[in-house]
């Protein structure tokens, strides 16, 4: 075993220096380069001139648009959090349950997940607009209907992961801990939020994370299913960013700063939610 050991710290470099050095190259070198030239005016790398922090009061005092894009994309993200796990949860306690037909069941509600992003968009445009087109309208009327739009797409797209999580996780509570719950005279509810949920919340404390990430940072459906309108009404942070950077001319440094300031309020969110959702397992 020892001399496993000293093997392994041997040749433990050749293995890790591939994987760190792409690490470095691809992903740290552009995330502080991208963060330097927040500070900047630029069109290409090469003539980026220091602005200080120009940018970001650009950013919130001189764009509206992306001040309403976060607000936006904070309750969508709120509304689709609680809806999507509420649901999945639901999904998997009623497939735990040893009814006919559940593998085949749990299969169809994973599928939506397979499917990219930017053809789920255009598919739910297609749905919502051939119901909508009835009433003599379409998503782009009102900001009501895109909101509600997206909620629904990101439901249809994210329960069916969630909820194979969910399974997992109830599948791990022990028998004997349900079946002695049911001789000690607990009601199915009581069993649900004393046992259930408390036993589940390693999974809860999962989804969120997922659930959070996914909302949060989603532009490819937002883009194929509103484009941000009405009058960008319905568009989200990372759509916002985009149109920032690769459509207002002088713009860059800006869009970079918005996507700095994107990435600290996603990993403040990220934290905090984590730190809640730990704390609740350490607790129950």
């Amino acid at each position: 075993m020892e001399k496993s050991n000293k093997t392994l710290r041997k040749y433990f470099p050749v293995f890790v220096l591939p994987t760190l050095a792409a690490f470095t190259v691809f992903f740290i070198v552009p995330f502080c380069l991208g963060i330097g030239l927040s500070f900047t005016k630029f069109t290409t790398v090469t003539n980026a001139k220091f602005v200080g922090i120009q940018n970001y009061i650009k950013a919130f005092v001189s764009d509206n648009e992306f001040v309403h894009a976060l607000g936006f994309t904070a309750l969508f993200s709120l509304v689709s959090i609680v809806s999507v796990n509420v649901i999945s949860f639901a999904l998997a306690l009623l497939l735990t349950k040893g009814l006919k037909g559940t593998n085949v069941f749990r299969s169809i509600f994973f599928l939506p997940n397979l499917i990219g992003g930017i053809v789920l968009g255009y598919i739910w445009n297609l749905l919502i607009n051939g119901v909508l087109r009835r009433f003599d309208v379409d998503i782009s009327f009102s900001a009501a209907y895109g909101f509600w739009g997206l909620v629904l797409l990101t439901n249809w797209q994210l329960i069916g992961y969630m909820m194979v999580i969910y399974i997992a996780g109830l599948q791990n509570i022990p028998g004997d801990l349900i079946e002695a719950a049911a001789i000690d005279g607990a009601s199915p509810m009581k069993t649900l939020f004393k046992i259930k949920i408390p036993m589940v919340m390693p999974s809860i404390t999962i989804c969120m994370f997922l659930t959070l990430a996914n909302t949060f940072k989603m532009f490819d459906p937002n883009l194929a299913l509103t484009g941000g309108a009405p009058e960008k009404e319905t568009e989200m942070l990372a759509l916002n960013i985009y149109n920032t950077f690769y459509g207002r001319t002088g713009w860059q440094g800006v869009g970079q700063a918005k996507a700095v300031v994107f990435f600290i309020i996603v990993a403040m969110i990220a934290f905090m939610q984590l730190k809640l959702t730990n704390r609740k397992e350490v607790e129950q």
